[in-house]
């Protein structure tokens, strides 16, 4: 594990994600091998904003403005057609993710402190991580499976928050999105 993922995987750090449960059969074993946060517990996803706040700074008023903000917004189709690669990483890309945007600039409308990733990067693309960190002859192993069984297609009718308890990530609560 790298020391950013480290970093990631502590005690009471939380993130937003949109699971994709569709996608498990395609990605689940490749996840489970090349991926830290399979192995964590986190289930196929997008991520909707990560970091965000500690655990013990989500009460009942931030889940209630959480559910405001995410009840605002359509529940969407996304169908994940291809694959794209940023430095080190192998990922199902959705054909159109301007809905998974959405979310993300609602939430840090909301919470400006917690921008995407720290603010590390200028543009954050959604995206449903398969290969983190892994050699290339592998990453390579791993596009042609996916490639084999896309598209994967899903209804986004929530976002979920994750919680970290300094050993695996649980689900904590369920937004709904609107009809």
């Amino acid at each position: 594990m790298t020391d950013d993922a480290a970093r990631e995987f502590r005690a009471g750090r939380s993130g937003l994600v949109v699971r994709v449960p569709e996608a498990e059969p395609l990605v689940r074993a490749w996840r489970d091998r090349l991926d830290p946060s399979a192995r964590a517990g986190v289930p196929a996803h997008v991520t909707v904003l990560f970091p965000f706040l500690d655990a013990d700074r989500i009460d009942e008023g931030v889940r209630a403005d959480l559910g405001v903000i995410l009840a605002r917004h359509a529940s969407f189709e996304a169908r994940f057609d291809r694959c794209g690669r940023f430095p080190g990483v192998l990922y199902l890309a959705p054909a159109t993710d301007a809905g998974f945007r959405c979310l993300t600039e609602a939430i840090v409308e909301r919470w400006p402190d917690h921008p995407p990733f720290g603010g590390r990067f200028d543009d954050v693309v959604p995206h449903l991580t398969v290969a983190q960190g892994q050699d290339e002859a592998v990453v390579q192993k791993a596009e042609a499976g996916l490639l084999a069984g896309l598209p994967v297609v899903t209804r986004v009718s929530a976002v979920d928050l994750l919680v970290h308890d300094g050993t695996r990530w649980h689900r904590r609560a369920s937004f709904p999105l609107g009809q």
